[in-house]
């Protein structure tokens, strides 16, 4: 098992899809100046197409595997703030190498998740039937989230301002 890099990331959030994380984590960067890495948004710049397009042309196994390469970089080369896609803890490598992270995972309620994601279509994974498809997503991360998180902040009821500066809290974190 290899240590995780002295200098590895300030915080890495953690969360199903509407809890916040890119928002969230945009924002944890710039209190703590420093930037932040969006490992959806690194897949997304490796194969040149959106997620959504990864999953009809070459399939869930195929952008899962860019998934866990786009991880491992980020969490290995960047000391800023990490957002995860949300199913980033599926993958058993992935959750060796959050071991001993500053992880949050940000915990959002059902409805407030609808109403962040709705019918978002480059969200392949909730594109039919997003409310049952959330849940179930929920129940199978949920104890992965929970695995590899050192906190738990919920977004109910906040403000992504103020669930940027709870993670601060949580994590013992001091702005620039």
């Amino acid at each position: 098992m290899t240590a995780a890099p002295a200098a590895g990331p300030a915080a890495v959030l953690v969360g199903p899809p509407g809890s916040g994380k890119s928002t969230v984590g945009a924002l944890l960067a710039g209190r703590l100046g420093r930037t932040v890495r969006d490992t959806d948004a690194d897949v997304e710049r490796t194969a040149g197409k959106p997620i959504s397009e990864i999953f009809i042309d070459e399939g869930e196994a195929h952008f899962r595997a860019l998934e866990a390469d786009a991880v491992r970089a980020a969490l290995t080369g960047h000391d800023g703030v990490v957002s995860l896609g949300g199913g980033a803890v599926l993958d058993a490598g992935t959750r060796a190498l959050l071991a001993g992270l500053p992880v949050v995972f940000l915990d959002v309620p059902l409805a407030e998740a609808m109403k962040r994601v709705g019918l978002d279509v480059s969200r392949p994974l909730l594109a039919v039937n997003p409310r049952q498809r959330w849940r179930a997503l929920m129940e199978e991360r949920r104890p992965l989230y929970t695995e590899v998180a050192r906190a738990v902040v919920t977004t109910a009821d906040r403000t992504p301002d103020e669930v940027a500066s709870a993670v601060l809290d949580a994590l013992e974190l001091t702005t620039a």
